[in-house]
Formats: structure tokens, C-alpha cells, sequence
């Protein structure tokens, strides 16, 4: 790829796990119209539980995610009270009594580090869960984990619980790149938590990688990666590292100057591709990584893979109930989002209210709109006049994308025919930057968002 053309597209744009994204979401959007939200799905909608831990026992200076230390219990425990609460809640306003009818198809503990509950709390966690939910034999189970704190009675638990699938945070397993994210994490460390995973039956294991951190080479990305093949996950995460110190502020201990510029970046990224899909993994999108019997892989073959808050996913359910701080609610009507202060999301559900702080309503165009991108996002490729007919709006607006994708056309990053839109294979890197296009919220030069590249 000519160095020109990456210094073209390295744009701040988003990744689109939602649309509209996150930054346009407003306080408009009430604990009110949200349990009303919740009231009007059927009795047979099945539903996505998403539950955020917003705690880690040590915080790395990378994250962009909504966490807090703990190096002690005691707060964790506490917040688990409010989460369980929220939790009933949920439940009452979604049946008549105080279990909700709909079914449950899947369940994603996020954080934050899930794995710094202890055994007893988790089991009892899900114990409720399926008390309050109507769980089935396929519903599956995920939870995301810190080598750093997972315990071998948290990983028997899990078990017992019905857990099928975990999520491994590696990120790099340079000590040099350790020491400038914080967070020492030798590859014994990770290989004794899969192999545990694995002992107990929970068999499907994802582990999540990074590139673009401060100190990091091609060649740490060639070791990191050479270690982690023999384990065999079944998927693999490659994100860029998003260094955003504005938002993000333990970011500021990274200093840029130790930070890849966008060529290397672009190089680290290649050498992931190239080893990954030499081990015989399947392309998923622009980050992700699945082995062809893996749900992910089998999804992108029969058209049926979407884009959510957790990334790519399998999921299709069209209702998402996010719980906790900050946790995010996708339903047909729109976003609702939980307050990402711990204190002000405890004090509200201590009042028997849910904690929504903002979010925002969807309209039949946002809906058009946020098809067209995530067909992109997912199949690199979109019939945008079958959308806009499929949504009953008229194309007119969605056409005047096409102007704005025309340098990429010129590029050799996507093709155009008619109203279908597809990237090249040479483009798939960049295709945040065709769905960029199709976003009427998005405001150029914007930074609340990571580099495309």
C-alpha cells in the first residue's frame, strides 16, 4: 500500500459499532422512555444481556474502556448489589411478574475485568440471571478475562455455570511493550489461563491482540503472535491501539513519541493479516480473525454476520439490554445508555429507577442508514437501492454518498456499480472510511474518534 495513500485515509473516524455512534447520543433519552422502551417488546422477542464490570485490579494506561481500580473487594461487592437490583428490574418490566418471557439468546459479561469477581459471587450473579431471564440450552455464555486474575474456582465456576465461550486479553507479549501499557503479563500466564479454560470444557476461546502500542515493533507483533498460534483460539481481535488522552486520561502516560507513526502501524497490521490468514483463519471485516468452523466464519459465509458494541458477532437478535454502569441498551426504538459514573448509576437504581443518562431514538433513515454501514462493515459490500426499499426511504439522500466515495473509487479501494457498493480487497482496511460516507452525523476533522489506520 503507497505510504501516500495511508496518510490520505488516516482519519479519525468510528468504528462503528452502532449507528448513529456513541458521541451523538444525548440526554434526551429518559429512564422513562427507556422502561418504556423495554414494555413494548414482545413476550417472544428474544433478547442479548450485555453486563459491564467496571472494575480492574490494575488499570492499564492503554484502555479506552470504562473501568476503575479496586484493589480491594469491597466495592466490587457493593456494586454488585445495584447491578442486581438493576438486573430485577429489567425483568419486572419486561413480564408481568418478575421473569422476563422473552428468551435469552446471548450473554456477554464486559468490563472492565468480569474475572475480578470471585467464584461464589459469579455463581450467585448467574444464578439470578436465570432466575429473572428464561435461559435455554443454546444460549451462549461469554465472558471476557484477565490472565492476571483468573482463578482456577473462577474458572470451575464458570463452568458449572454454563460459560462456552471466553474472551483472553494478550494485547502483546513484549516486556518492553508491557511495562509502556502497563500491564505485566507473561505468555505463562496466558497459556496456563486457556489451558485451564479447556480443562473444564469451556472449549471456544477468543484472545484479542493489539498493534500501534507505544515501543511496539513488527517484530514483537511476529512473537506475539507465533505464541499464541499453538494455543489455538478460535478467534482472534487485532485492534489498533487508539490513543485518545482526551478521553481517555491514563493515556497521557503513554507518550507519543513512543508511538508508531501510521506506516508502522500499517506494517504491524499486514503482519497480523498475513500470519493469521496463513495459519488458516478467516477474515472477518477489518479486525477480526475466525477459524472456518468457528460461529463468526459460518456467519460471514451464509450473509448473516452483524456489528454490535462487543465487535462482530453472530448475534441477530435485534434487542440488546446493556446492564451496569455505563451499559449500553440497542432495541428497535434506539440507544439507551446507563450513567458511567459508578456512584451516580448506584445512587439512581437505590431508587428503584433505571440509571439512563442519555442514548438517542432512532429514525426509518437512521435504521436505512445503519444497514448500508454495517453490510459494509461486515460483508464489504452493500445494495444500497435494495436497502432503501427493504427501509421504505428514498435513495436520493443515501446517493449523495457516492460523491464522497468517488476518491476512494479512484483510489482502487472500492468499486461502485449502479446502486452496489463494494470494497476492494485493497480497500477493506479503510472501509470505516466508505461508511463514513453514509453518516449524516458524523462532523469532518472530529476528535472523539481512533484512526482508521
Amino acid at each position: 500500500m503507497p505510504t501516500e495513500l495511508i496518510a490520505k485515509y488516516d482519519a479519525r473516524i468510528p468504528r462503528y459499532t452502532s449507528y448513529p455512534t456513541a458521541p451523538h447520543f444525548h440526554a434526551g433519552i429518559t429512564a422513562e422512555m427507556f422502561r418504556g422502551w423495554l414494555s413494548a417488546l414482545a413476550p417472544t422477542q428474544e433478547l442479548s444481556l450485555y453486563l459491564h464490570i467496571p472494575y480492574c485490579e490494575v488499570l492499564c494506561w492503554f484502555c479506552g474502556c470504562h473501568t476503575r481500580g479496586a484493589p480491594s473487594y469491597g466495592p466490587v461487592a457493593n456494586y454488585l448489589s445495584s447491578l442486581k437490583q438493576e438486573i430485577s428490574m429489567v425483568a419486572s418490566h419486561l413480564g408481568k411478574g418478575t421473569r422476563a418471557p422473552q428468551p435469552i439468546r446471548y450473554l456477554h459479561f464486559g468490563g472492565g475485568s468480569p474475572s475480578i469477581l470471585s467464584a461464589p459471587d459469579f455463581e450467585d450473579l448467574m444464578g439470578m440471571l436465570r432466575d429473572a431471564f428464561s435461559f435455554h440450552d443454546t444460549t451462549e455464555i461469554a465472558i471476557e478475562l484477565d490472565p492476571r486474575t483468573t482463578q482456577p474456582d473462577l474458572i470451575a465456576s464458570m463452568a458449572r455455570c454454563g460459560v462456552r465461550r471466553a474472551s483472553v486479553g494478550v494485547q502483546d507479549l513484549t516486556p518492553t511493550v508491557q511495562k509502556a501499557i502497563h500491564r505485566i503479563q507473561p505468555f505463562s500466564m496466558v497459556e496456563r489461563t486457556i489451558t485451564g479454560l479447556r480443562d473444564v470444557g469451556i472449549n471456544h476461546i477468543n484472545v484479542d491482540l493489539m498493534y500501534g502500542l507505544p515501543h511496539q515493533t513488527q517484530a514483537n507483533i511476529r512473537e506475539t503472535i507465533e505464541k499464541i498460534l499453538p494455543l489455538a483460539p478460535d478467534r482472534l481481535a487485532v485492534f489498533g491501539y487508539a490513543h485518545v488522552p482526551w478521553m481517555r486520561k491514563l493515556q497521557n502516560l503513554i507518550p507519543e513519541a513512543a508511538l508508531p507513526g501510521a506506516p508502522e502501524r500499517w506494517a504491524q497490521a499486514c503482519l497480523a493479516r498475513e500470519m493469521l490468514l496463513s495459519a488458516g483463519y478467516v477474515e472477518i471485516g477489518f479486525d477480526h480473525y475466525a477459524h472456518p468452523s468457528d460461529d463468526l466464519a459460518i456467519a460471514l459465509s451464509k450473509g448473516t454476520l452483524n456489528r454490535n458494541f462487543q465487535g462482530y458477532t453472530s448475534d441477530n437478535t435485534t434487542a440488546l439490554i446493556g446492564m451496569g454502569a455505563s451499559g449500553i441498551s440497542e432495541l428497535p426504538q434506539g440507544y439507551a445508555v446507563n450513567d458511567a459514573d459508578i456512584a451516580g448509576y448506584a445512587a439512581t437504581i437505590a431508587t428503584n429507577t433505571f440509571a439512563t443518562k442519555r442514548g438517542i431514538a432512532v429514525s426509518v433513515e437512521d435504521k436505512a442508514r445503519r444497514a448500508i454501514i454495517e453490510r459494509l462493515m461486515c460483508d464489504l459490500r452493500v445494495d444500497v437501492a435494495a436497502t432503501a426499499t427493504l427501509h421504505g426511504v428514498d435513495i436520493s439522500d443515501l446517493r449523495n454518498a457516492y460523491a464522497r466515495l468517488s476518491e476512494m473509487e479512484n483510489d482502487g479501494l472500492l468499486t461502485r456499480s449502479g446502486d452496489i457498493v463494494a470494497m476492494t480487497e485493497a480497500g477493506r482496511p479503510f472501509v470505516r472510511s466508505a461508511c463514513a460516507a453514509f453518516d449524516r452525523y458524523l462532523v469532518a476533522g472530529e476528535q472523539r474518534h481512533s484512526r482508521s489506520v
